[in-house]
């Protein structure tokens, strides 16, 4: 028997069972599809074997971590969810894929990543309390600069010169999609009838972080409220595909066979790599610290009245209870 392609995606959280849209999209496709993986929920983009999330191991074609490619990949192999869809709901599939890039993306980005209350209060304490140690002391700052550049690369260089002006397109795109979504949704269980599709992995993926987490300041989750059609598909798709909280069943449950049989966090060489973990996390930490100034080391004069101890200023971060 082949062995079962291996996919690894962030942990669950929030009721999801991934707080990750990219993630969130390649498990619910897989879910739909029936395919046979084997899913790891890490703590850690390190523990992948590509360094990044999602990450789908084959025996064919290496280790796949665009969301797209794995997908393509299970259509490949004959897991195909829009295999019945006509050329025009193909077309529709692309044209609302692209919307929610376009259009719902770059608010996500900004509402998790940007919004000062809601990453210090939601987003950052949720990695940094994920994240094993030494990495969750410096791992969601290095998200958060790469999750800002992303927003740049959507918007332009030109995108913090008004801030202001663009938080108000960036949320105004945004509930006009979602208006959109829901117009084109109606009262069906899925966007194109009674089974699901891409389309529906891609927009239960952005939906649900939105709608599940706790937000501080939650000006686009109260939109995504308003809108019952699109609160009832995301909840059906969770009691239907992720029966279990947070995507994880409870140790009494029985597993369904096939799909995700092997779901687990299980390494054979966990102790090892959680050790390595720690070596090159403790060294990346002391070469930030060298290289931003943290860490200086001061000489003085001669003799002994002279002599400087080594200079550790530290910033400390103020935990949330």
């Amino acid at each position: 028997m082949a062995a079962p392609m291996e996919l690894f995606c962030w942990a669950g959280g929030w009721g999801l069972p991934s707080v990750d849209p990219d993630c969130l999209a390649v498990l619910t496709y897989a879910r739909f599809t029936g395919a046979p993986l084997k899913v790891h929920r890490v703590s850690s983009p390190w523990r992948s074997p590509s360094g990044r999330l999602p990450a789908l191991k084959t025996r064919d074609e290496g280790t796949i971590s665009k969301t797209q490619q794995i997908i393509t990949h299970l259509r490949k192999q004959k897991y195909n969810a829009d295999y019945d869809l006509s050329a025009t709901q193909g077309a529709d599939t692309l044209a609302f894929v692209s919307l929610l890039e376009e259009k719902l993306l770059p608010v996500l980005i900004h509402t998790f990543w940007v919004d000062a209350k809601n990453y210090v209060e939601l987003t950052r304490k949720w990695y940094a309390e994920t994240i094993p140690f030494p990495l969750n002391f410096f791992l969601p700052n290095c998200m958060h600069k790469q999750h800002l550049e992303r927003l740049q690369l959507l918007w332009g260089d030109g995108y913090m010169e008004d801030e202001e002006k663009l938080e108000k397109e960036l949320y105004r795109d945004a509930r006009e999609c979602l208006t959109l979504l829901s117009q084109r949704l109606g009262s069906q269980k899925f966007f194109f009838g009674d089974s699901p599709a891409s389309l529906d992995a891609f927009v239960f993926s952005r939906l649900a972080p939105l709608l599940k987490a706790k937000l501080p300041n939650g000006k686009l989750q109260q939109h995504l409220k308003s809108l019952q059609n699109l609160c009832n598909y995301c909840t059906s798709i969770l009691s239907l595909y992720f029966p279990w909280d947070g995507g994880e069943p409870p140790a009494s449950a029985p597993r369904a066979a096939g799909t995700d049989g092997g779901e687990a966090e299980e390494d054979p060489h966990k102790r090892r790599n959680q050790l390595l973990s720690v070596l090159v996390g403790l060294a990346a930490m002391l070469g930030y610290a060298f290289l931003s100034g943290i860490v200086s080391i001061q000489r003085g004069g001669a003799g002994p009245a002279g002599r400087q101890p080594i200079a550790l200023e530290e910033e400390e971060e103020e935990e949330e209870e």
